[in-house]
């Protein structure tokens, strides 16, 4: 773009955004399709599936009046590597400066509506702040995870030379929608809906087998697809369950149900696999359907942990695992009291919850500090000090003995200190265990804990049989591909996505760098690597106002960060991290962080 204008004119940048028919946000998906979903009460009752339904498209070409353009910026006012949000009259957009070209893309993040412009700009990449969704400057689409769509990208047209102003032309539609759905095959196969075969089988309908799904079609396979899952809902944003207990299930869906009819996923709700034969390639559901497929998704995900001490029937005492859990909970818990067993992710965030609502919320938990495993002691104890400043009472260093009812239903909990706490409701976040009990028999390999081991394609011992999400344990490549497990929604994500590459044999393998997040009394902290094993701590800024990062070290070099109130470092690390290059803990001891928040690459 530099070289090619042979008067020293101002430059004026031209950008607009063509929509093709399918690439169109989710918002965009009509409501009005008729009929049920793709989805049978796995309890034998008549599968029938509608195919006829599509959904209404908007005309792929936007017309003069649906588009609007405004001069953004002086073509001086952004440096190589700088981003800004301009407004648009009917909406912002981010504005890129890279190698000298302007891009102009979506400024928010689709999964949870981060502004990008306070991201990490790298390698040809926007990096969100909050929870590491990596986006493509150039194409707009989602190269890392989480979330399911891509940024829309308003294309440069034409370069005129006119005042030194850059101008960005963008269609009304896609500045409102923030969002856009890659393009999406459609399932041909004849026999979709009806027969007891399918191309794609995909046992589990979290993030990593809707992600498998939605890559599969994104890739132009129009095959049969076959989801099916446990839970009675399509796919849902299962983090935010403990985050927010009283989220309804419609509110939690990834997608809407006319998605998966328009784009031909099927999906079965309430169908429990209880056996897979790879020989004969066929899956037996409890209900005594059987159903043969060519290529296989095990993506289980994991069941929680439950006491079992005594007492352990009384009602009233719950794991969460379903919008439904989550729900009950909340409601019986308003202006009672509530004990929560195990104080990792789930337990914690459940307690921050739970301390507007209910009566009491105390906390039991057998290591000394919350978190101290994951975050390290002081870490872990700055966080308490935040429970303890919102009410909330720890009992730690001790586990439950005794669930003591009344008619039934919970009263007290004893600890094993001989302690007696008053409970109205107990929450039991004390781990989980993969959900691979139907796999024992099958020929696919499990390990002593009952994880499914695969390679850094995804694939198990038995060929076209692949697993993903909380499930596995996998190769982490930049840990020196250390077999790992990290049961994170943003990997389950991508293991996803490569298990539908390699299905399609594109020879795609894991490098996504491990990111996560919890959200306690309006805080977040952020995570990026993985810290296994670590055995120092370096922690600048502020532990007291929680204001600080944190570098989890092991012998010379940084395998894991957390901040609070830090943004974008755990997004600028992560970065670094995804480059391939190491980062030494002689360089983050200084307190000397410039190379690292410097924005650009």
């Amino acid at each position: 773009m530099g070289g090619c204008f042979s008067k020293p004119k101002p430059v004026e940048l031209k950008i607009e955004v063509v929509l093709p028919e399918k690439e169109r946000g989710k918002e965009e998906l009509s409501a009005s399709g008729k009929g049920s979903p793709r989805a049978y009460q796995g309890n034998g009752t008549a599968r029938h599936f509608h195919t006829e339904e599509r959904l209404s498209t908007p005309h792929p070409y936007p017309s003069p009046q649906d588009c609007v353009e405004a001069a953004v910026c002086h073509v001086k006012d952004l440096e190589n590597g700088q981003m800004r949000e301009v407004e648009l009259g009917w909406g912002k957009v981010l504005l890129v400066k890279d190698n000298g070209e302007f891009h102009a893309l979506g400024h928010k993040c689709p999964h949870y509506g981060a502004p990008l412009v306070k991201g990490v700009l790298s390698r040809g990449r926007v990096r969100c702040p909050w929870h590491g969704a990596c986006f493509n400057i150039s194409t707009g689409d989602l190269e890392d995870f989480p979330g399911l769509d891509s940024l829309h990208k308003f294309q440069p047209l034409q370069v005129k030379i006119e005042k030194e102003k850059v101008y960005v032309r963008a269609s009304k539609q896609a500045l409102q929608l923030q969002r856009r759905t890659k393009v999406m095959a459609k399932c041909i196969s004849p026999s979709a809906g009806y027969s007891s075969s399918t191309n794609v089988l995909i046992v589990g309908a979290g993030a990593a087998g809707l992600v498998c799904a939605e890559t599969l079609r994104q890739e132009g396979f129009s095959d049969r697809i076959v989801l099916c899952t446990l839970d009675r809902h399509l796919p849902y944003d299962r983090p935010k369950l403990s985050k927010s207990l009283d989220t309804q299930p419609e509110q939690l869906a990834l997608r809407p149900k006319e998605f998966f009819r328009a784009y031909g996923i099927e999906v079965l709700t309430e169908a429990q696999v209880v056996t897979v034969d790879v020989r004969t390639k066929k899956v037996v559901f409890k209900d005594g359907f059987k159903l043969e497929y060519s290529k296989l998704l095990l993506a289980p995900g994991s069941s929680p942990k439950t006491l079992s001490c005594k007492g352990k029937e009384v009602e009233n005492v719950f794991t969460i695992r379903t919008p439904e859990d989550a729900n009950r909970v909340v409601r019986l818990a308003r202006g009672r009291n509530v004990v929560v067993v195990g104080a990792g992710f789930l337990g914690m965030e459940v307690a921050a919850y739970l301390t507007e609502k209910a009566h009491s919320v105390s906390v039991v938990e057998l290591e000394e500090t919350p978190f101290r495993r994951f975050l390290g002691e002081r870490v872990g104890r700055a966080l308490m000090k935040m429970f303890e400043n919102n009410r909330v009472k720890f009992y730690m260093q001790t586990e439950v003995s005794e669930l003591r009812g009344q008619e039934g239903k919970l009263k007290e909990v004893v600890l094993k200190s001989s302690k007696v706490v008053r409970a109205d409701v107990c929450v039991v976040g004390i781990g989980a265990v993969p959900a691979t009990g139907f796999l024992r028999q099958s020929g696919i390999g499990l390990d002593s804990r009952g994880f499914i081991p695969v390679n850094k394609m995804m694939q198990t011992n038995v060929p076209g049989v692949f697993a993903a999400g909380d499930a596995v344990t996998f190769p982490l490549a930049w840990r020196n591909n250390r077999k790992v497990n990290i049961p994170h929604w943003q990997m389950a994500h991508a293991q996803g996505r490569v298990a539908a590459q390699n299905m399609l044999a594109q020879e795609a393998e894991m490098s996504t760098v491990p990111y996560l997040w919890t959200a306690m009394f309006g805080k977040s902290l952020r995570y990026a690597g993985y810290g296994e094993g670590f055995d120092d701590v370096i922690i600048q800024g502020d532990l007291e106002e929680l204001k600080f990062v944190a570098f989890y070290t092991k012998g010379d070099e940084v395998i894991a960060v957390a901040s609070m109130n830090y943004d974008p470092i755990v997004s600028k690390v992560a970065e670094v991290l995804a480059s391939g290059r190491a980062i030494r803990k002689r360089e983050v001891e200084t307190g000397d962080m410039s190379w690292l928040t410097g924005k650009g690459s």
